[in-house]
């Protein structure tokens, strides 16, 4: 299936404050120079958050994570869990239409999507409340027919309490998630068999429901302020979540010290306040080098594959400081590159950029 960006893109986009210290936490998981595979998770708040997928979002995730933008481009279209136009503003509704749930009435569902949200699937209805589309299986078979609104399951479900459904969200109000019958999980229709004296916890719902309802998210865009930001592998990083104290414990042997790797001191390479007459080189035929990172070289000064050919080790650990994320000169391989690229030479990525492969 061919997955294009849609048509009309707002003109830019941002993370809340609160998302915003959420991916950067997120970026501190992976080692120095791994950033990029945070690109996922960043994606998807952007969409938890927007309800789509937009280019500036796209955009702005790539910068974030030093990548070029067709790469980040590549993975949001590849993945059919990004939303690529625009969705309902109270909710975008996923039916599942495998076996299980066509069987027990999926497409009764689906009538009731075309009837009163649009006659087909990725349309706004004409309050752009809602949106719809059917998916293949969810996993919850066992209490088909279902749907995923927003975050979560809502199974068990008839067309008439399903059209309710719509109209309790259309006025404001958030459905409860999980079985819509009166079971409690996935038990048998007929009640339990087996595990007679299975106790829920004292929970009125199942455990992923309760949560659901506690936080009041369901249906909600994540804007970041739901739940605490957690990054127990960041020290320290949680002292405002921390559990409340307990007995002191006998004092464990201090750990050994590792060796502190120990600083490059920088020396600043040669700087140009302009190109050279003839103008600037095309700084993105390097490998890991990309339009904006390629205007930051410029602001900082460089404008030549020469330029950036001669850097010391001393002048790399300079720039490295200077931009987002350090170690990407070195793993790229930037030096090999620009001293082939200064000499007239090509290397196999500069021929991709010649032939209009890399955007």
């Amino acid at each position: 299936m061919l997955r294009r960006l849609h048509k009309d893109q707002p003109a830019s986009f941002a993370f809340t404050p609160a998302n915003q210290k959420w991916a950067e936490a997120q970026i501190t998981k992976y080692p120095e120079g791994r950033q990029q595979s945070a690109i996922i998770p960043l994606l998807w708040r952007a969409q938890e958050q927007e309800g789509w997928l937009t280019r500036p979002a796209i955009e702005h995730v790539a910068e974030m994570l030093g990548m070029a933008y067709i790469r980040a481009l590549e993975v949001a279209t590849f993945y059919f869990m990004f939303q690529l136009q625009p969705v309902g503003s109270v909710a975008h509704i996923q039916i599942c239409g495998t076996t299980s749930c066509m069987i027990c009435g999926a497409e009764d569902l689906i009538a009731v999507c075309k009837e009163k949200i649009a006659p087909t699937p990725h349309t706004l209805s004409a309050d752009g409340k809602f949106s719809w589309e059917e998916v293949e299986c969810l996993g919850a078979c066992t209490n088909a027919p279902m749907a995923q609104i927003g975050k979560d399951y809502f199974e068990d479900l008839t067309a008439e309490g399903f059209a309710q459904m719509l109209d309790d969200m259309a006025a404001g109000k958030v459905p409860v998630p999980g079985p819509q019958n009166g079971r409690f999980a996935a038990e048998p229709r007929g009640g339990l068999t087996a595990l007679k004296e299975f106790d829920s916890g004292h929970t009125k719902y199942n455990a992923s429901a309760q949560l659901a309802t506690d936080i009041g998210d369901s249906i909600k865009r994540i804007d970041g302020t739901e739940v605490p930001l957690l990054t127990p592998w960041l020290k320290g990083a949680n002292k405002a979540t921390a559990p409340a104290e307990t007995p002191a414990e006998a004092p464990k042997p201090a750990p050994v010290a590792e060796a502190a790797e120990p600083e490059i001191e920088e020396a600043q390479p040669e700087l140009l306040t302009a190109a050279r007459e003839g103008g600037a080189d095309d700084l993105k035929k390097i490998k890991g080098v990309g339009p904006k990172l390629e205007e930051t070289l410029n602001e900082l000064g460089f404008y030549h594959f020469d330029q950036i050919a001669k850097w010391t080790e001393a002048e790399i650990a300079w720039v490295d400081n200077r931009l987002k994320f350090k170690g990407r000169i070195t793993r790229d391989g930037w030096i090999e590159q620009a001293t082939k690229l200064a000499a007239g030479e090509e290397t196999e990525f500069s021929k991709r950029v010649d032939d209009g492969d890399v955007y």
